[in-house]
Protein backbone atom coordinates (compact mmCIF):
# COMPACT_ATOMS: atom_id res chain seq x y z
CA UNK A 1 0.00 0.00 0.00
CA UNK A 2 1.37 3.52 -0.69
CA UNK A 3 0.24 6.40 1.10
CA UNK A 4 1.14 9.63 0.81
CA UNK A 5 1.88 11.92 3.72
CA UNK A 6 -0.76 13.79 4.81
CA UNK A 7 -1.03 17.48 4.97
CA UNK A 8 -0.02 17.85 8.42
CA UNK A 9 0.14 21.60 8.66
CA UNK A 10 -2.36 22.55 11.45
CA UNK A 11 -1.15 19.93 13.54
CA UNK A 12 2.18 20.86 13.44
CA UNK A 13 1.17 24.73 13.50
CA UNK A 14 -0.83 24.52 16.84
CA UNK A 15 -0.52 20.67 18.77
CA UNK A 16 2.39 20.36 21.40
CA UNK A 17 5.40 18.54 19.71
CA UNK A 18 4.45 16.09 23.24
CA UNK A 19 2.21 14.32 20.77
CA UNK A 20 3.43 10.78 19.88
CA UNK A 21 1.80 8.07 18.27
CA UNK A 22 0.58 10.26 15.42
CA UNK A 23 4.42 10.47 14.57
CA UNK A 24 4.58 6.54 13.99
CA UNK A 25 1.29 6.23 12.19
CA UNK A 26 1.73 9.35 9.69
CA UNK A 27 -2.35 9.61 8.46
CA UNK A 28 -5.43 11.36 9.35
CA UNK A 29 -7.73 9.12 10.73
CA UNK A 30 -11.64 9.97 9.80
CA UNK A 31 -13.61 6.50 10.36
CA UNK A 32 -13.32 3.52 12.53
CA UNK A 33 -15.49 0.36 12.69
CA UNK A 34 -14.44 -3.24 14.17
CA UNK A 35 -10.90 -3.86 13.88
CA UNK A 36 -10.18 -0.96 11.19
CA UNK A 37 -9.23 2.33 10.90
CA UNK A 38 -10.05 4.16 7.93
CA UNK A 39 -7.81 7.44 6.83
CA UNK A 40 -9.28 10.60 4.83
CA UNK A 41 -7.59 9.03 2.04
CA UNK A 42 -9.07 5.82 1.76
CA UNK A 43 -6.75 3.74 3.19
CA UNK A 44 -7.76 0.86 5.39
CA UNK A 45 -5.94 -0.39 8.54
CA UNK A 46 -6.10 -3.26 10.95
CA UNK A 47 -5.71 -1.99 13.96
CA UNK A 48 -3.62 -4.19 16.66
CA UNK A 49 -3.47 -1.50 19.22
CA UNK A 50 -7.13 -1.03 20.02
CA UNK A 51 -6.47 2.35 21.93
CA UNK A 52 -4.07 1.16 23.74
CA UNK A 53 -5.91 -1.16 25.08
CA UNK A 54 -9.19 1.08 25.19
CA UNK A 55 -11.20 -0.68 23.17
CA UNK A 56 -11.79 -4.31 24.09
CA UNK A 57 -14.80 -4.75 22.22
CA UNK A 58 -13.75 -2.67 18.69
CA UNK A 59 -14.18 0.52 17.32
CA UNK A 60 -17.99 1.99 17.21
CA UNK A 61 -19.02 -1.52 18.77
CA UNK A 62 -23.10 -1.49 16.94
CA UNK A 63 -24.15 -2.66 20.31
CA UNK A 64 -22.67 -0.15 22.31
CA UNK A 65 -23.11 2.37 20.12
CA UNK A 66 -26.79 2.12 19.95
CA UNK A 67 -26.80 2.23 23.84
CA UNK A 68 -25.31 5.44 23.80
CA UNK A 69 -27.21 7.42 20.94
CA UNK A 70 -30.54 6.07 22.31
CA UNK A 71 -29.13 7.73 25.89
CA UNK A 72 -28.03 11.06 24.25
CA UNK A 73 -31.46 11.36 22.44
CA UNK A 74 -33.87 11.03 25.40
CA UNK A 75 -31.87 13.87 26.83
CA UNK A 76 -30.19 11.46 29.75
CA UNK A 77 -27.70 13.56 31.99
CA UNK A 78 -24.18 13.99 30.47
CA UNK A 79 -22.71 15.63 33.33
CA UNK A 80 -23.76 14.52 36.97
CA UNK A 81 -20.44 15.00 39.44
CA UNK A 82 -21.39 12.06 42.09
CA UNK A 83 -24.82 12.63 42.03
CA UNK A 84 -27.25 9.66 41.61
CA UNK A 85 -28.17 9.33 38.24
CA UNK A 86 -29.94 5.86 36.61
CA UNK A 87 -26.81 5.74 34.44
CA UNK A 88 -24.94 4.92 37.45
CA UNK A 89 -27.52 2.90 39.10
CA UNK A 90 -27.90 0.58 35.86
CA UNK A 91 -23.74 0.10 35.64
CA UNK A 92 -23.36 -0.64 39.30
CA UNK A 93 -26.09 -3.36 39.16
CA UNK A 94 -24.47 -4.64 36.07
CA UNK A 95 -21.36 -4.60 37.59
CA UNK A 96 -22.37 -6.34 40.77
CA UNK A 97 -24.26 -8.87 38.85
CA UNK A 98 -21.65 -9.86 36.07
CA UNK A 99 -18.64 -9.39 37.62
CA UNK A 100 -18.32 -8.81 41.20
CA UNK A 101 -20.88 -11.36 42.03
CA UNK A 102 -19.99 -14.66 40.66
CA UNK A 103 -16.33 -14.05 41.48
CA UNK A 104 -17.30 -13.33 45.35
CA UNK A 105 -15.52 -10.89 44.98
CA UNK A 106 -16.29 -8.14 48.27
CA UNK A 107 -15.18 -4.52 46.48
CA UNK A 108 -16.64 -1.62 46.99
CA UNK A 109 -16.52 1.18 44.28
CA UNK A 110 -14.66 4.47 43.63
CA UNK A 111 -15.20 6.87 41.01
CA UNK A 112 -12.16 8.56 41.04
CA UNK A 113 -12.10 10.70 37.50
CA UNK A 114 -12.14 10.06 33.94
CA UNK A 115 -8.58 8.31 33.37
CA UNK A 116 -6.46 5.41 34.55
CA UNK A 117 -3.65 7.84 36.37
CA UNK A 118 -6.64 9.49 38.56
CA UNK A 119 -7.59 5.32 39.99
CA UNK A 120 -4.14 4.91 40.97
CA UNK A 121 -3.62 8.29 42.51
CA UNK A 122 -7.26 7.44 44.76
CA UNK A 123 -5.87 3.86 45.51
CA UNK A 124 -2.59 5.05 46.45
CA UNK A 125 -3.84 7.94 48.71
CA UNK A 126 -6.05 5.52 50.28
CA UNK A 127 -3.94 2.66 50.91
CA UNK A 128 -1.44 5.59 52.67
CA UNK A 129 -4.49 6.60 54.51
CA UNK A 130 -5.54 3.14 55.92
CA UNK A 131 -1.87 2.57 56.88
CA UNK A 132 -0.47 5.75 58.23
CA UNK A 133 2.72 5.15 56.38
CA UNK A 134 3.79 6.64 53.38
CA UNK A 135 6.17 4.28 51.56
CA UNK A 136 5.14 2.28 48.30
CA UNK A 137 6.38 -0.21 46.61
CA UNK A 138 6.09 -0.81 43.12
CA UNK A 139 8.43 -3.16 40.84
CA UNK A 140 10.96 -2.83 37.72
CA UNK A 141 9.76 -1.68 33.97
CA UNK A 142 6.10 -0.73 36.12
CA UNK A 143 3.72 2.04 34.24
CA UNK A 144 1.45 3.06 36.38
CA UNK A 145 0.71 6.51 34.63
CA UNK A 146 2.10 10.04 33.96
CA UNK A 147 0.69 12.13 37.09
CA UNK A 148 3.36 12.66 39.81
CA UNK A 149 2.25 9.81 42.14
CA UNK A 150 2.04 7.23 39.25
CA UNK A 151 4.83 8.29 38.23
CA UNK A 152 6.69 7.99 41.62
CA UNK A 153 5.85 4.39 41.20
CA UNK A 154 6.98 4.00 37.61
CA UNK A 155 10.05 2.62 36.22
CA UNK A 156 10.43 3.78 32.94
CA UNK A 157 13.51 6.56 32.91
CA UNK A 158 12.35 8.62 30.36
CA UNK A 159 9.02 9.24 31.55
CA UNK A 160 10.22 9.58 35.27
CA UNK A 161 12.33 12.38 33.87
CA UNK A 162 9.06 14.51 32.53
CA UNK A 163 8.26 15.44 35.67
CA UNK A 164 11.17 18.04 36.71
CA UNK A 165 11.26 17.27 40.17
CA UNK A 166 12.41 14.52 42.74
CA UNK A 167 9.75 11.47 42.79
CA UNK A 168 9.80 10.39 45.89
CA UNK A 169 8.26 7.89 48.56
CA UNK A 170 8.52 4.58 45.99
CA UNK A 171 10.81 2.02 45.91
CA UNK A 172 11.07 -0.59 43.30
CA UNK A 173 11.65 -4.20 43.87
CA UNK A 174 12.68 -6.73 41.45
CA UNK A 175 9.48 -8.28 39.06
CA UNK A 176 9.24 -11.81 38.49
CA UNK A 177 12.21 -13.07 36.22
CA UNK A 178 14.01 -10.44 36.55
CA UNK A 179 17.11 -12.49 37.79
CA UNK A 180 16.50 -14.74 34.90
CA UNK A 181 15.65 -16.94 37.77
CA UNK A 182 19.32 -17.03 39.42
CA UNK A 183 17.79 -15.41 42.72
CA UNK A 184 14.61 -16.85 45.15
CA UNK A 185 11.46 -14.74 44.64
CA UNK A 186 11.48 -12.16 47.08
CA UNK A 187 14.60 -12.50 48.83
CA UNK A 188 16.05 -9.09 48.62
CA UNK A 189 12.64 -7.48 49.22
CA UNK A 190 11.82 -9.66 52.61
CA UNK A 191 15.39 -9.37 53.74
CA UNK A 192 14.77 -5.81 53.34
CA UNK A 193 11.52 -5.68 55.18
CA UNK A 194 12.77 -7.92 58.24
CA UNK A 195 16.74 -6.24 58.74
CA UNK A 196 16.28 -3.23 60.94
CA UNK A 197 18.72 -1.38 59.69
CA UNK A 198 17.82 -1.78 56.35
CA UNK A 199 17.20 1.92 55.88
CA UNK A 200 13.66 0.90 53.81
CA UNK A 201 10.58 2.64 55.50
CA UNK A 202 7.65 0.10 56.35
CA UNK A 203 5.54 0.67 52.97
CA UNK A 204 1.74 1.16 53.02
CA UNK A 205 1.67 -0.55 50.20
CA UNK A 206 2.89 -2.91 47.02
CA UNK A 207 1.36 -1.90 43.97
CA UNK A 208 1.74 -4.66 40.63
CA UNK A 209 0.68 -5.83 36.80
CA UNK A 210 0.38 -9.13 36.76
CA UNK A 211 2.00 -8.27 32.82
CA UNK A 212 3.38 -5.64 32.09
CA UNK A 213 1.89 -3.86 29.32
CA UNK A 214 4.52 -0.57 28.71
CA UNK A 215 7.33 -2.49 30.45
CA UNK A 216 7.62 -5.06 27.41
CA UNK A 217 4.73 -7.57 28.13
CA UNK A 218 6.55 -9.02 31.09
CA UNK A 219 4.08 -11.72 32.30
CA UNK A 220 4.23 -12.68 36.00
CA UNK A 221 3.41 -16.06 37.08
CA UNK A 222 0.94 -17.09 39.07
CA UNK A 223 2.89 -18.33 41.72
CA UNK A 224 5.08 -15.13 42.18
CA UNK A 225 1.54 -13.43 42.12
CA UNK A 226 0.58 -15.65 45.09
CA UNK A 227 3.97 -15.56 46.41
CA UNK A 228 3.54 -11.77 46.51
CA UNK A 229 0.12 -11.83 48.18
CA UNK A 230 1.80 -13.64 50.88
CA UNK A 231 4.13 -11.53 51.67
CA UNK A 232 2.06 -8.29 51.51
CA UNK A 233 -0.23 -10.46 54.40
CA UNK A 234 2.82 -11.52 56.35
CA UNK A 235 3.85 -7.81 56.34
CA UNK A 236 0.97 -5.64 57.08
CA UNK A 237 0.97 -4.26 53.41
CA UNK A 238 -1.87 -3.44 51.63
CA UNK A 239 -1.87 -5.46 47.83
CA UNK A 240 -3.16 -3.11 44.46
CA UNK A 241 -3.05 -4.61 41.30
CA UNK A 242 -3.13 -2.02 38.57
CA UNK A 243 -5.88 -3.53 35.97
CA UNK A 244 -6.11 -0.29 33.60
CA UNK A 245 -4.74 -2.23 30.56
CA UNK A 246 -4.38 -6.23 31.38
CA UNK A 247 -8.36 -5.65 33.20
CA UNK A 248 -11.35 -6.17 31.57
CA UNK A 249 -10.68 -9.18 29.91
CA UNK A 250 -7.75 -8.80 28.23
CA UNK A 251 -5.87 -11.72 29.46
CA UNK A 252 -8.66 -13.76 29.51
CA UNK A 253 -10.54 -13.58 32.91
CA UNK A 254 -12.21 -10.31 33.74
CA UNK A 255 -9.94 -9.20 36.15
CA UNK A 256 -5.75 -10.31 34.85
CA UNK A 257 -5.43 -11.75 39.09
CA UNK A 258 -8.00 -14.02 38.68
CA UNK A 259 -5.58 -16.99 37.47
CA UNK A 260 -3.33 -16.49 40.22
CA UNK A 261 -6.59 -17.13 42.85
CA UNK A 262 -5.95 -14.10 44.84
CA UNK A 263 -7.77 -11.20 46.25
CA UNK A 264 -5.60 -7.58 46.12
CA UNK A 265 -7.26 -5.39 48.52
CA UNK A 266 -7.06 -2.68 45.72
CA UNK A 267 -7.45 -2.98 41.79
CA UNK A 268 -7.48 -0.09 39.87
CA UNK A 269 -9.53 -0.38 36.24
CA UNK A 270 -10.30 1.93 33.52
CA UNK A 271 -9.31 1.71 29.51
CA UNK A 272 -11.69 -0.44 27.97
CA UNK A 273 -14.48 -0.37 31.75
CA UNK A 274 -16.46 1.85 29.51
CA UNK A 275 -16.25 -0.78 26.66
CA UNK A 276 -16.71 2.42 23.57
CA UNK A 277 -13.29 3.98 24.24
CA UNK A 278 -15.45 6.46 26.51
CA UNK A 279 -13.13 7.47 29.86
CA UNK A 280 -13.55 6.25 33.13
CA UNK A 281 -12.02 4.34 35.61
CA UNK A 282 -12.70 2.66 38.94
CA UNK A 283 -11.10 1.95 42.27
CA UNK A 284 -12.24 -1.21 43.60
CA UNK A 285 -11.23 -1.88 47.72
CA UNK A 286 -12.12 -3.92 50.17
CA UNK A 287 -15.15 -2.54 52.58
CA UNK A 288 -13.22 -2.62 55.57
CA UNK A 289 -10.97 0.31 53.80
CA UNK A 290 -13.20 2.74 53.02
CA UNK A 291 -12.21 5.01 55.37
CA UNK A 292 -12.78 8.10 52.92
CA UNK A 293 -14.34 11.53 54.62
CA UNK A 294 -17.45 12.54 52.19
CA UNK A 295 -15.76 14.93 49.97
CA UNK A 296 -11.70 13.99 50.70
CA UNK A 297 -11.37 12.74 47.30
CA UNK A 298 -13.44 14.24 44.47
CA UNK A 299 -13.31 15.71 40.55
CA UNK A 300 -15.58 17.17 38.41
CA UNK A 301 -15.22 14.09 35.75
CA UNK A 302 -15.43 11.38 38.06
CA UNK A 303 -19.02 10.31 36.65
CA UNK A 304 -18.91 10.31 33.24
CA UNK A 305 -22.49 9.00 32.17
CA UNK A 306 -22.36 8.42 28.62
CA UNK A 307 -19.81 6.06 30.13
CA UNK A 308 -21.80 4.15 32.25
CA UNK A 309 -24.08 3.31 30.37
CA UNK A 310 -21.89 1.69 27.43
CA UNK A 311 -20.09 0.40 30.47
CA UNK A 312 -23.39 -1.49 31.17
CA UNK A 313 -24.22 -2.41 27.87
CA UNK A 314 -21.08 -4.00 27.49
CA UNK A 315 -21.10 -5.94 30.58
CA UNK A 316 -24.94 -7.32 30.17
CA UNK A 317 -23.36 -8.25 26.24
CA UNK A 318 -20.34 -9.81 27.03
CA UNK A 319 -19.86 -11.04 30.82
CA UNK A 320 -23.32 -12.47 30.84
CA UNK A 321 -22.58 -15.65 29.87
CA UNK A 322 -18.87 -16.66 30.13
CA UNK A 323 -18.45 -16.70 26.72
CA UNK A 324 -15.98 -14.19 26.35
CA UNK A 325 -13.40 -15.34 28.36
CA UNK A 326 -13.23 -18.47 26.32
CA UNK A 327 -13.46 -16.80 23.50
CA UNK A 328 -10.23 -14.67 24.27
CA UNK A 329 -8.27 -17.69 25.59
CA UNK A 330 -8.93 -19.63 21.61
CA UNK A 331 -7.28 -16.26 20.02
CA UNK A 332 -4.47 -16.00 22.36
CA UNK A 333 -3.64 -19.71 21.26
CA UNK A 334 -4.11 -18.67 17.57
CA UNK A 335 -1.60 -15.20 17.91
CA UNK A 336 0.63 -17.94 20.26
CA UNK A 337 0.95 -20.29 16.81
CA UNK A 338 1.48 -17.24 14.62
CA UNK A 339 4.53 -15.56 16.79
CA UNK A 340 6.06 -18.89 17.12
CA UNK A 341 6.01 -19.72 13.26
CA UNK A 342 7.49 -15.90 12.75
CA UNK A 343 10.59 -16.45 15.56
CA UNK A 344 11.03 -20.64 13.92
CA UNK A 345 11.40 -18.31 10.52
CA UNK A 346 13.60 -15.49 11.84
CA UNK A 347 17.46 -15.77 11.49
CA UNK A 348 18.75 -13.06 13.68
CA UNK A 349 16.97 -14.18 17.14
CA UNK A 350 13.62 -13.54 17.90
CA UNK A 351 11.19 -14.15 21.15
CA UNK A 352 7.30 -13.55 22.14
CA UNK A 353 5.60 -13.92 25.40
CA UNK A 354 2.03 -13.17 26.18
CA UNK A 355 -1.58 -14.10 27.71
CA UNK A 356 -4.95 -14.11 26.50
CA UNK A 357 -4.71 -11.61 23.76
CA UNK A 358 -1.92 -9.15 24.86
CA UNK A 359 1.44 -10.26 23.35
CA UNK A 360 5.18 -9.27 22.58
CA UNK A 361 7.61 -10.10 19.55
CA UNK A 362 11.02 -8.96 21.07
CA UNK A 363 13.86 -9.15 18.86
CA UNK A 364 18.29 -9.62 19.93
CA UNK A 365 18.43 -6.08 17.88
CA UNK A 366 16.74 -3.34 19.62
CA UNK A 367 16.29 -1.38 16.64
CA UNK A 368 14.43 -4.07 14.91
CA UNK A 369 11.30 -3.57 16.91
CA UNK A 370 10.58 0.06 15.22
CA UNK A 371 11.59 -1.07 12.11
CA UNK A 372 8.65 -3.42 11.88
CA UNK A 373 6.27 -1.64 13.56
CA UNK A 374 7.34 1.35 10.80
CA UNK A 375 6.74 -1.75 7.85
CA UNK A 376 3.38 -2.84 9.51
CA UNK A 377 2.22 0.57 9.33
CA UNK A 378 2.96 0.52 5.64
CA UNK A 379 1.64 -2.67 5.04
CA UNK A 380 -1.96 -1.60 7.04
CA UNK A 381 -1.42 -2.92 10.37
CA UNK A 382 -1.22 -0.87 13.62
CA UNK A 383 1.00 -2.00 16.09
CA UNK A 384 3.52 -0.50 18.67
CA UNK A 385 5.82 -0.44 20.28
CA UNK A 386 6.80 -1.34 24.09
CA UNK A 387 9.69 -1.99 26.89
CA UNK A 388 12.21 0.58 28.29
CA UNK A 389 13.79 0.90 24.99
CA UNK A 390 10.73 0.03 22.64
CA UNK A 391 12.65 -3.18 21.78
CA UNK A 392 9.14 -5.38 21.87
CA UNK A 393 6.39 -5.15 19.39
CA UNK A 394 3.05 -5.12 21.24
CA UNK A 395 0.15 -6.87 20.10
CA UNK A 396 -2.87 -5.79 20.92
CA UNK A 397 -6.34 -6.17 18.90
CA UNK A 398 -9.81 -6.21 20.05
CA UNK A 399 -11.15 -9.11 22.04
CA UNK A 400 -14.15 -9.59 19.28
CA UNK A 401 -11.65 -9.71 16.49
CA UNK A 402 -12.44 -12.51 13.92
CA UNK A 403 -9.76 -15.63 13.67
CA UNK A 404 -10.07 -14.61 9.98
CA UNK A 405 -8.60 -10.66 10.95
CA UNK A 406 -6.49 -12.19 13.02
CA UNK A 407 -4.95 -14.04 10.79
CA UNK A 408 -4.48 -11.41 7.98
CA UNK A 409 -2.95 -9.64 10.91
CA UNK A 410 -0.56 -11.85 11.34
CA UNK A 411 0.53 -12.32 8.18
CA UNK A 412 1.20 -8.92 7.81
CA UNK A 413 3.37 -8.74 10.66
CA UNK A 414 5.21 -11.98 9.10
CA UNK A 415 6.02 -9.94 6.27
CA UNK A 416 6.77 -6.67 8.11
CA UNK A 417 9.41 -9.08 10.08
CA UNK A 418 11.10 -10.63 6.78
CA UNK A 419 11.07 -7.49 5.33
CA UNK A 420 13.16 -5.56 7.81
CA UNK A 421 15.22 -8.70 8.41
Amino acid sequence: MTITPPALSVFEALESEVRSYCRGWPAVFDRAQGSHMYDEDGHTYLDFFAGAGSLNYGHNNPVLKRALIDYIERDGVTHGLDMSTTAKRAFLESFQNNILRPRDLPYKVMFPGPTGTNAVESALKLARKVKGREAIVSFTNAFHGMSLGSLAVTGNAFKRAGAGIPLVHGTPMPFDNYFDGTVPDFLWFERLLEDQGSGLNKPAAVIVETVQGEGGINVARPEWLRALSELCERQDMLLIVDDIQMGCGRTGAFFSFEEAGITPDIVTVSKSISGYGLPMSLCLFKPELDIWEPGEHNGTFRGNNPAFVTAAATLDTYWSDGQMEKQTVARGEQVEQGLRAICDEEQSGAHFRGRGLVWGLEFEDKDRATAVCRRAFELGLLVETSGPQSEVVKLLPALTISPEELDEGLRTLARAVRETA
